[in-house]
Order: C-alpha cells, then sequence, then structure tokens
C-alpha cells in the first residue's frame, strides 16, 4: 500500500484512483462525512480526475455481510471497475470484502467460513478518517453476517489497498469515545502479537510494540485533552497503521488474536464498538495469561509505565491494574457488566467464539476455556 500522510492530502485520491479505474463505487458510513466536508472534497478530487461515482453509504459499525451484498450487487450491475472507501475500519473492510466478491459469483461469506480463497480482487483506494483498525495498510478485513450472527476476519495478501491517504485533520470530528475505542483497538492489535508469539527472544520487536503500546496511549490522552491537536491525531493514525501492517509482529512466527476472537463475539451478539469490547477483554484475558505466563505482562509493565521510578513493585497484577485505570480514564468499558452483559450469556456467547477459534486455529481456547476467560472480564 501506498501511503500519502498529512494535511490537505485528500484530494490526492483523485488522481491515485483514476490510475486503476474510471468507474467508482464510493464506500463510506453513516454520512457524518458529509458533515464534515470530506464527502465533497473526495467527490469533487474524483470529478476532477474524471472519476464516474456511485455511492454505497450506509455501512455500520461492525459492518454486515448484507450491505456488503447490496455493494456487490452495485458493482456487477454497473460494471464498477475501482472501489474507493472513505471512513474508518467498518468501511474499508466492507469495500475489501465488496471488492473480493465483485468479481465471483459465490457468496462473499466462503471467503469468511475458509469455503473458498480469494484469487482476484478489484482495485481499493481509501481516505481514512479514524485511527484504529490499521485496514488502511493490511490485508484483513472483518464482517458480521447478520443472518447466523457470526463476526468474523479473513485475510489475503490480494486486499491491501492500493494507496491510502491519512490526513490526520480528517479525524478532527472523531468523538472522544471513538477516539477511544480507536487507540485501544489499536494497541491490542500490538498486545496480540507481543503475548502470543511463541520465540521467547525478540528484544527488538519487543521495544518497537511497547513504543508503539505506549504511543497509542499518550497520543489519545492528547486527542482527549485537545480534539484538534494535530500531533496527537498524526501520532495516534501513524501509531495504528503501524500496529497492524505486519511491521509489529515481523520475524514472530505465528501470533494469534485470542482477545480478538472472544471480542468478536460480544460485537456480533450486541453489536458493542470493537474497542469497547476489547477493552472490557483485555484485562480478563491478561488475569488469565498471567496464571499460565507472567513474564510478558510483567516486562511490559516494567518497560513502560515506569514501576522502578514510581516505586511500584513489579507485577503482571500491576500492570493490568494500570491498564485498567487508564481504559476507565478514557471511558472504555474494563467490565462485560459495563456493557450489560450479564453472566448468565456467557455459555452462549463462548459458543459464538469457539467457531472462530477453529477457523482460526487457536487450538488451545476450547469453549471450557473462552468461558473461564470471560468470567474473568465479569
Amino acid at each position: 500500500t501506498k501511503i500519502i500522510f498529512g494535511r490537505n492530502t485528500i484530494p490526492a485520491i483523485g488522481p491515485e484512483t483514476a490510475a486503476w479505474g474510471n468507474k467508482a463505487l464510493l464506500v463510506y458510513g453513516s454520512g457524518s462525512i458529509k458533515k464534515n466536508g470530506i464527502h465533497a472534497q473526495v467527490t469533487a478530487a474524483l470529478n476532477e480526475a474524471g472519476v464516474e461515482i456511485t455511492e454505497h453509504g450506509g455501512v455500520r459499525s461492525n459492518p454486515l455481510l448484507s450491505h456488503v451484498n447490496e455493494g456487490v450487487a452495485k458493482v456487477k450491475e454497473q460494471q464498477l471497475n475501482v472501489i474507493v472507501a472513505v471512513g474508518g475500519g467498518s468501511v474499508l473492510d466492507s469495500a475489501k470484502a465488496i471488492s473480493a466478491g465483485a468479481v465471483v459469483e459465490h457468496d462473499v461469506w466462503k471467503f469468511f467460513i475458509g469455503k473458498k480463497t480469494i484469487r482476484q480482487v478489484l482495485p481499493l483506494t481509501t481516505v481514512l478518517t479514524l485511527a484504529a483498525s490499521g485496514s488502511e495498510m493490511n490485508s484483513g478485513m472483518v464482517i458480521t453476517n447478520d443472518a447466523t450472527q457470526e463476526k468474523f476476519g479473513f485475510g489475503n495478501r490480494l486486499l491491501f489497498p492500493k494507496t491510502s491517504i491519512l490526513d490526520p485533520e480528517a479525524t478532527y470530528s472523531v468523538p472522544p469515545d471513538y477516539t477511544a475505542y480507536g487507540a485501544v483497538d489499536a494497541m491490542s492489535h500490538v498486545l496480540e502479537a507481543y503475548m502470543t508469539t511463541q520465540d521467547p527472544s525478540t528484544p527488538v520487536q519487543d521495544r518497537f510494540m511497547e513504543g508503539l503500546i505506549r504511543n497509542a496511549m499518550d497520543s489519545c490522552d492528547r486527542c482527549l485533552a485537545d480534539p484538534r491537536d494535530y500531533q496527537g491525531r498524526a501520532d495516534l493514525m501513524w501509531t495504528a497503521t503501524l500496529a497492524l501492517n505486519g511491521l509489529a509482529a515481523a520475524g514472530l512466527g505465528r501470533v494469534g488474536f485470542p482477545m480478538h476472537m472472544i471480542e468478536h463475539s460480544l460485537s456480533a451478539l450486541y453489536n458493542v464498538p470493537h474497542g469497547a469490547g476489547l477493552s472490557a477483554v483485555i484485562p480478563g484475558w491478561l488475569r488469565w495469561q498471567a496464571g499460565r505466563d507472567s513474564r510478558k505482562i510483567k516486562q511490559l509493565g516494567e518497560r513502560i509505565f515506569d514501576f522502578k521510578a514510581k516505586g511500584i513493585e513489579s507485577s503482571a497484577t500491576a500492570t493490568i491494574k494500570i491498564l485498567e485505570n487508564w481504559f476507565g480514564r478514557i471511558n472504555s468499558p474494563i467490565r462485560l457488566a459495563e456493557l450489560e452483559i450479564p453472566p448468565a450469556d456467557i455459555h452462549a456467547i463462548a459458543g459464538n467464539a469457539v467457531r472462530l477459534a477453529k477457523i482460526w486455529r487457536l487450538k488451545e481456547y476450547s469453549r471450557e476455556t473462552i468461558e473461564e476467560i470471560l468470567y474473568l472480564c465479569r
């Protein structure tokens, strides 16, 4: 993916898209881009570059398969040849699913359940308006099947966007709650790799990941203090991109995404914002992990929370406590109870999650293990 980063970069979407096609499907969300002027900037740039536009708005948070299918139908009917996504991770992921679905006859969902593999896609360009998922520079997508209530992720190297435009000013209007959830999502991508690598010695990657986690926290604090802090928004945006573009996990071997696997069920069943679900799952998963192997959790705390300087005795518990306190400070939930998810539902949630655990080959996560972790998230 080619990245164009900085102020006043949005007009570049015209020529960048025209290089790949002249009939575009413009994918976006609930319409906030019409209020903040980004929609007008993008359409003007595309028109000027000679790109025809068919609109496909209405992507919601935790994007739906049914809406993806509507987009696929538009592309096929009107023989469109390029996709432009303007939004956050949900919009970009929907656009990726449409780009893959538009060139096949079968149902897009077959990619997500491992029945089909992607062999070609329509080219995709993006304008990012939320720092969170990293979808602007990675090959993954996550979609919710509204018929089966399953939220699954799938990755393929052909899904990398061709160009992504990152103007930090495009995130000024993101409200405090979604700014916080975005930072949690970015940080969690790094945390998953950091905690699940089987390689006992990865000092360079460890320091890189620790820096990204600390940066996600610090830049989020700046954005919440002043939503129009350009440097804060820029730092958070670039941190989120680096968190899941393959660089952080490079050389770590196989890493898992168990916290995401569990959270996907919360989003699928209760439609909670992904970042909010993650902050409710992370402390519980870390407590469970601390009972098995606490070294990495302790190391993280020592290196990014300055235990020595603060006179805190170094332990996994202290690390988890500081993380929880930070989630609380930025108003991101730290308990299932805060999401109004009752303990009585845990058995059903685990049943939903274990299906994804199988697809993602997270063999050690049985239904019972997932239930055990969820009880620690109450």
